[in-house]
């Protein structure tokens, strides 16, 4: 594990009114830039891997060109499995290429990406090896799985939204995980009168703050919390203010809900491996008078993470009468969004 500096895409300086021109550009050197998250809970895994680079002109038109970030095809990678010092598995990566990349700096909607298809034993090691078949130059890193765990309370069948006071959500810490992130997940299906036979499948997420715990072993109590009358606010909020937002929509229960009368709810906990911790605590935005900070990379030979996360879910049936007829249907919060049993 090391820091490095930040790298920068705007590179190219120019005095207009003098007449000597300042060539800031170095000699090329290639770093190979890899974001790669396992996942024990997915059985397809996906790395992405670019390159840094430098040249004469505009930048932001540079990394519009697939060429300046792309390796082409010209990289073999390879994922080992390890136990006790003994490799029990391995794997060449194949390249795949997804097409809704937002837009953004770099180039879209088209990226490639690197995938390999496996079941993860949580018990064993993985190692990321990257070598350019031009240059010979290899990039590795290594990383240990979050294991699995679930989610003890709630323990109830059906959620209840209308206590006034805190209700806590609680599970154990688990090995090699480090920062842990509550979500509940409201699923409903959405209807526009207007098109009566079109019916979209929705959920409206409810995230909490994240909670890092100072080792990365199993078994300490973890607990979030929340406020029953605060589910409404958010749900209330996040539909009308989602840019596809709908007057006139009439909203139902989703089809995983226990009867065709109530609302599905998930429980999800969200966990980050240390590095991945590290990783995004060192990314995020500076709240004092430094604002520059050395961004974290586990890679060796290129920058970038390699590491894990894992999450569990916890399905419950739908919400409780009171929370259901009283507050979501007859509500102060949600009653103009006209959703129905």
């Amino acid at each position: 594990m090391k820091r490095a500096h930040s790298l920068y895409l705007l590179l190219l300086l120019f005095i207009a009114s003098c007449s000597t021109k300042f060539d800031i550009n170095a000699n090329w050197q290639e770093i190979t830039v890899v974001y790669g998250l396992l996942n024990q809970n997915e059985t397809t895994h996906y790395i992405k891997i670019n390159k840094a680079f430098l040249g004469e002109g505009n930048a932001l038109y540079m990394a519009q060109v697939e060429d300046s970030s792309s390796y082409n095809n010209k990289l073999d990678v390879k994922v080992e499995e390890w136990e006790n010092n003994t490799m029990t598995n391995f794997w060449y990566l194949d390249t795949t290429t997804i097409y809704n990349k937002e837009p953004g700096i770099f180039y879209n909607p088209n990226q490639v990406l690197y995938k390999f298809n496996a079941s993860l034993n949580e018990n064993r090691t993985y190692k990321l090896i990257i070598t350019n078949q031009i240059t010979g130059k290899q990039v590795t890193s290594e990383t240990e799985l979050v294991h699995q765990f679930s989610i003890i309370k709630p323990s109830v069948t059906k959620v209840n939204f209308t206590s006034s006071s805190a209700v806590d959500v609680l599970w154990y810490s688990t090995e090699n995980g480090k920062r842990y992130q509550l979500n509940i997940r409201f699923n409903y299906k959405e209807v526009d009168p207007a098109f009566p036979t079109d019916t979209l499948t929705k959920y409206v997420d409810w995230l909490f703050a994240p909670i890092v715990t100072d080792n990365t072993i199993s078994g300490k109590e973890i607990k979030s919390n929340y406020i029953g009358q605060s589910f409404y606010s958010n749900l209330y909020y996040k539909i009308t203010t989602d840019p596809n937002y709908n007057p006139n929509a009439q909203r139902f229960p989703d089809n995983n809900a226990v009867s065709p009368r109530n609302y599905s709810i998930d429980f999800i906990v969200s966990v980050a491996a240390d590095d991945f911790n590290t990783y995004m605590e060192v990314s995020e935005p500076s709240n004092g008078i430094v604002q520059e900070k050395p961004s974290y990379t586990n890679i060796t030979g290129g920058i970038g993470i390699f590491s894990s996360r894992y999450n569990v879910t916890k399905h419950f049936a739908g919400l409780n009468t009171p929370s259901l007829d009283d507050s979501l249907i007859n509500g102060h919060y949600t009653s103009s969004l006209h959703f129905h049993q």
